[in-house]
């Protein structure tokens, strides 16, 4: 959207007080997004009386979703875009009256994060209909985009000096299936890593019923993907996986991460769970407990279950009182601590590569992340050395403590790249 709004003469500030038009992308996944959205385009509408704001427009899942109820309910709300119509920001955002025309698809993303990392989304919309998931409705079916746009991308992202490429989707393990006939993530994974400039890849969203051999072949051969998985599992009773309409179970579960360590012993597996979904007994929960010990995650986050219109398990017997969903969600995230600990203070005395994020002068040191941690969900390394340091300089660090989340230490070298 932004690449579309710079090619039509818009320019682009943080500011919102100096904002002609603000645009507002909305999330509502879960209840706490949808509020969170609200609150944003009611923060933001009082810019049209203490700002310079004439135009506010929102954009993404909250105006798919409800676009009628944001424009009846919100009339300080001048346009809403939906999650499929990107052509229309252009004409959405102008000020005359006329429309405007919108380039192709094909324009120049603008960057937003720090711009050493960046993430390459490869496809949208879900096949899955898990019973809890909303997504489906908002975002359609699964649909992959051409390899040949998205490689395009990706180099012209490392052209902007981009180091570390996410690769997102709903679902990215199947990755080209409806396009190509076949799942074709392990063949666009080697052509990404032949893209010169880019020195990681990262892979988020694998479940774990369409992990394949082939995929765990490429990954542990090619130097540039990290050994990351993200895989979302949402839980380990079957009766509540079955209810959720998942596609695998515990055994299976069990039975993938077993193989990618036997792979990639130093693979980091990240993976999220949802407590109190309706039905969820004490026995299913310690069920989850259990595949927790004997899993240990390298990075896990647990979700309350968020009730969402729409969907079949909002309509299900049995919804779990609120107090009782938090104290499963922390009994987990207490034992998760536990194993976290455990598997950071092993990597003390271990030398680790780091890719720097910035730095914090009033404690002089570099913050950074391993191939093990991903941006804004996962931990850092916090770095000492005399040298001076850029974000998306590639060093070795020397780990000399941990804690649960963090590691620190001090810098051996810089990193020489294979290229």
């Amino acid at each position: 959207m932004l690449g579309f709004l710079e090619d039509a003469g818009f320019s682009f500030t943080d500011d919102e007080y100096d904002a002609d038009v603000i645009l507002i992308n909305t999330c509502c996944f879960i209840d706490a997004a949808k509020t969170e959205s609200i609150e944003t385009i009611l923060e933001m509408a009082s810019m049209k009386t203490e700002g310079k704001c004439k135009k506010l427009v929102v954009a993404g899942c909250l105006s798919e979703r409800y676009r009628d109820e944001v424009m009846k309910e919100l009339p300080e709300v001048d346009a809403c875009i939906g999650t499929k119509e990107l052509r229309a920001i252009v004409s959405a955002c102008s000020l005359q009256e006329e429309e405007t025309a919108t380039p192709d698809l094909s324009g120049r993303r603008i960057i937003t994060t720090p711009g050493h990392y960046e993430f390459l989304k490869i496809a949208e919309g879900c096949n899955k209909y898990c019973s809890y998931c909303i997504i489906p409705y908002i975002r359609g079916k699964y649909t992959s985009y051409p390899m040949e746009n998205l490689l395009q991308e990706a180099k012209s992202l490392a052209a902007q000096g981009v180091k570390e490429l996410i690769i997102v989707a709903q679902e990215t393990s199947i990755y080209g299936k409806d396009l190509y006939g076949k799942e074709m993530l392990p063949e666009f994974l080697q052509k990404l890593c032949r893209i010169d400039g880019i020195e990681w890849i990262r892979l988020l969203y694998c479940y774990p019923e369409d992990i394949t051999e082939e995929f765990l072949q490429v990954m542990a051969h090619e130097e540039k993907i990290c050994h990351y998985i993200d895989m979302p599992i949402q839980h380990a009773s079957d009766r509540i996986l079955k209810k959720m309409g998942r596609k695998t179970d515990r055994a299976s579960i069990l039975s993938t991460i077993k193989r990618v360590r036997e792979i990639m012993p130093d693979a980091a597996l990240r993976t999220s769970l949802i407590t109190g979904f309706p039905s969820e007994s004490e026995e299913d929960h310690q069920l989850l407990m259990s595949f927790v010990k004997e899993a240990r995650f390298d990075h896990l986050g647990v979700f309350t279950y968020s009730q969402e219109e729409g969907t079949p398990a909002a309509k299900m017997p049995d919804q779990i009182d609120e107090a009782l969903k938090e104290q499963r969600r922390d009994d987990l995230m207490r034992l998760q601590e536990q194993i976290s600990l455990e598997l950071m203070n092993n990597k003390i005395g271990k030398e680790l590569q780091v890719l720097i994020d910035g730095y914090l002068p009033d404690e002089n040191v570099y913050i950074g992340r391993t191939r093990m941690d991903a941006p804004d969900v996962d931990g850092f390394f916090y770095v000492k050395t005399e040298e001076t340091l850029n974000s998306g300089d590639l060093i070795i660090a020397h780990v000399q403590t941990a804690n649960a989340y963090d590691l620190y230490g001090e810098m051996i070298k810089r990193y020489e790249s294979a290229e």
